[in-house]
């Protein structure tokens, strides 16, 4: 059984901006291959089916595989690229990022610029600099050289971080735990299966274009058509200076978080209350988590046919929606162990009980 550091480090590191996911779903492949029956729908989200000693209740997995990224646009002619984002991007953490424009002809790494802040204006510089001022350097100096790199518009861009395990032994950082974290989840617990009963089928989906409108999950739980549903996702850490313990006050280190909102979906109620009282069976430590500015896979999941009881349990992060985000091995850990323990617990009878 891979080590989550390991596993973490080859999901984080493959590229995977929404509608560009191939290199990322090559490798949640190779980790999905031995753990069930694969599949596919048509927009490229993957589908793992692990059966138990009975085929129903179907039991979804969803963890979005996509990270925040960009697309060329536009090509100035002294070999500027312009860009557009893929997901949500706060203009301040861009500056200075480095960049990787996946092309036909390979890989060219790039800068994210601006105007100098040695010709700005005192006034200019107190503003904050915007995506549509900002351009990517690739060190051309015409529009001929970036086409000749192999550059075009249409071509992904993904942020260049590696993942790093930090100084205390248990934190790590990298980009794309939003949500890699979530199918790292997935896999580490459908390895767990093959050794475990479990009284249902579960079927893992690593969906895609999540960040972009919850494209894949609409897609995938087509196919899946399950009768509940857990999302496997990061959340935002509110244990950094400047947050108010009213907006989060979910901490790194301190458990998986239960979402008890978020933009587009309250949780079943029953299936909330079962993952709380679960954890607390356990000795599990859990967080409660509300998100008032997102949504998860979830928003869609939970609507398919007549419903779908659904919950969200995520791993707390700093961070998140940068080029290097942080989070913790024990919430990490404690975080399958739940989701295993939920998956041993969701019989014909409790799933049922869920809609009563």
């Amino acid at each position: 059984m891979i080590s989550p550091a390991d596993l973490l480090k080859d999901l984080t590191e493959a590229h995977g901006i929404p509608g560009y996911e191939t290199p990322v779903r090559a490798v949640v492949r190779k980790y999905f291959e031995p753990l069930g029956k694969l599949s596919q729908d048509k927009i490229g989200s993957l589908i793992c089916e692990k059966a138990g000693s009975a085929p129903a209740p179907r039991v979804m997995l969803a963890g979005h595989m996509d990270e925040i990224g960009f697309m060329v646009k536009y090509i100035t002619d002294e070999g500027f690229l312009k860009f557009l984002p893929l997901g949500g991007w706060f203009d301040q953490v861009l500056l200075g990022q480095r960049v990787v424009i996946k092309t036909r002809k390979g890989d060219v790494v790039g800068v994210i610029g601006s105007k100098p802040p040695h010709l700005l204006s005192a006034e200019e510089r107190k503003k904050v600099v915007e995506k549509k001022d900002m351009y990517i350097d690739i060190g051309a100096t015409s529009k001929a050289e970036v086409e000749e790199a192999g550059v075009r518009q249409g071509d992904p861009v993904i942020p260049r971080a590696d993942f790093v395990a930090l100084a205390n032994g248990k934190s790590w950082l990298s980009k794309a735990f939003d949500d890699r974290v979530g199918v790292a989840v997935m896999i580490s617990v459908l390895e767990q299966l093959q050794s475990q009963t479990h009284p249902n089928t579960v079927y893992g989906a690593a969906t895609v274009m999540e960040e972009v409108g919850l494209r894949g999950a609409t897609t995938s739980v087509r196919a899946i058509n399950p009768d509940v549903a857990i999302i496997l996702e990061s959340d935002i850490a509110g244990d950094v200076p400047g947050i108010k313990p009213e907006e989060t006050a979910v901490k790194l280190g301190k458990g998986p978080t239960v979402l008890i909102y978020d933009a587009r979906m309250i949780p079943n109620l029953k299936l909330r209350d079962l993952v709380m009282d679960v954890a607390k069976e356990k000795g599990i430590p859990m967080q409660v988590s509300y998100v008032e500015g997102g949504a998860t896979d979830g928003g869609v999941i939970h609507l398919h046919d007549t419903g779908v009881p659904t919950v969200v349990i995520g791993v707390a992060a700093r961070h998140i929606h940068s080029h290097s985000a942080i989070l913790h091995h024990d919430d990490y850990q404690y975080a399958v162990d739940l989701v295993l323990a939920l998956v041993q617990r969701l019989d014909a009878a409790q799933v049922a009980n869920l809609t009563i």
